[in-house]
């Protein structure tokens, strides 16, 4: 039951890397496609935190929580 958690973690986290991952290649190559977004930078500087955040997450959870 352990390692399946860990392993939930662990995908979670991977899973949120991608998609903060994925709105940064959107803003790269199309930035006039977002329009709530006046501000572009701020937004992908906003989905590099949270890529950081996640990145965090798994660095903790190979480190701490490895078999």
């Amino acid at each position: 039951m352990r390692e399946q958690m860990v392993e939930v973690l662990r995908k979670h986290a991977q899973a949120n890397v991608a998609l903060h991952v994925a709105n940064i290649e959107c803003y790269l190559r199309n930035p006039v496609g977002i329009g709530e977004h006046s501000d572009i930078m701020e937004a992908m500087q906003g989905e590099l935190d949270k890529i950081a955040a996640h990145e965090d997450r798994l660095d903790i959870l190979n480190n701490y929580f490895n078999e």
